[in-house]
């Protein structure tokens, strides 16, 4: 069983803590995801598991094996790495070839295990093809079978589709994810991409400042998260200030922004201040709804209608609506907005 266990991990540039004391366990057969912005850790905690970098603290196990102190070669990992990482003089098969005659595979075997991982990535015949004569998409499953054809335990991703577009990153995160499930690899993926996260994961990680602020499947982290940073972070939300009522059995009463919302539940003790946390899916424009808004702007992008508004307060506020819903509201017009209780989620004002 290839799970991947972190205790404790610290690792240090410097006086700068890019991963403070995290402590995480990956199951055999996963795919899990390190999300977070630029400079929350993730990425050096992806090349320690590789054993890119050193650990001034803690330990990182595969199975019942300690592998912080092993060199990089003697880790069985296989590692995806953002730019590809191809060799331009040499050609696909001799790229994908490249660990097995670091690892002095016999030559009669290489052949055969190349045409194999080419095979897995659906670039069966391309062996002779040179890397200028592929597309980034193509690069990047040549990347994918380099890493696959040593056999690893474990196989690592540093945001792999950062370099394509946008309709590629869809077809080719749809690509790794069936490859991952089909071969029952046990993966580590890193990006800052919350889409690409929610879509591909077993369960995420939301990183920020070198710790972990949360864990749990995709939908656990989208519809429950446990701080307002992985709220705001995952997929985007309307944040607003309030003041808690007294709890009448089943609901908590917030004031906020000239109305008063029902909170499902006991949020706070009466006269605490709160922040309410609102996806934009949660909102629906209604007539005669106690949240009135002001429509700043409208932007239609096919599949969801997106609507840019503003409270009494001058707080801002999203509303998503599917594409074909006929809004009748036009700019600068003001609205009433009527909301889903089950998908607000209240948090202690800091």
């Amino acid at each position: 069983m290839t799970a991947i266990r972190i205790d404790n991990l610290t690792c240090t540039f410097g006086e700068l803590r890019a991963v403070d004391g995290i402590s995480a366990t990956i199951e055999h057969g996963e795919l899990f995801t390190l999300l977070g912005p630029s400079g929350c850790g993730k990425t050096t905690l992806l090349r320690s598991i590789a054993g890119f970098n050193d650990v001034n603290a803690g330990s990182i196990w595969l199975g019942d094996k300690r592998i912080d102190s092993l060199p990089a070669h003697q880790r069985n990992i296989g590692m995806v790495f953002q730019n590809y990482a191809i060799f331009p003089n040499l050609n696909v098969a001799d790229n994908v070839a490249y660990g097995l005659r670091a690892r002095r595979v016999p030559a009669a075997d290489i052949a055969t295990r190349v045409e194999q991982a080419l095979q897995r990535v659906r670039l069966e015949g391309y062996g002779t093809r040179w890397p200028h004569q592929m597309s980034g998409g193509q690069l990047q499953r040549v990347a994918i079978a380099r890493a696959l054809v040593i056999e690893p335990a474990v196989l690592l991703f540093d945001e792999p589709l950062s370099n394509l577009d946008a309709q590629l990153r869809t077809e080719m995160r749809v690509e790794i994810r069936r490859l991952q499930q089909s071969l029952g690899l046990t993966a580590v993926y890193v990006t800052h991409d919350q889409e690409e996260a929610l879509a591909i994961s077993d369960r995420v990680a939301v990183l920020r400042g070198g710790r972990i602020e949360q864990v749990g499947s995709p939908e656990e982290i989208y519809r429950r998260p446990q701080t307002p940073f992985v709220a705001s972070f995952l997929g985007g939300t309307n944040m607003l200030s309030g003041v808690a009522g007294a709890f009448d059995g089943t609901a908590t009463p917030v004031a906020t922004c000239g109305a008063t919302i029902a909170v499902p539940g006991r949020v706070a003790d009466a006269g605490s201040k709160v922040l309410l946390s609102i996806r934009p899916e949660a909102l629906r424009v209604a007539e005669g709804a106690p949240l009135q808004a002001r429509l700043i702007l409208r932007e239609f992008l096919g599949q969801i209608q997106r609507l840019h508004a503003e409270l009494p307060d001058g707080t801002p506020l999203r509303v998503s609506a599917l594409g074909a819903a006929t809004v009748g509201v036009h700019e600068g017009a003001t609205f009433g907005l009527a909301y889903d209780p089950a998908q607000i989620v209240a948090f202690p004002a800091p």
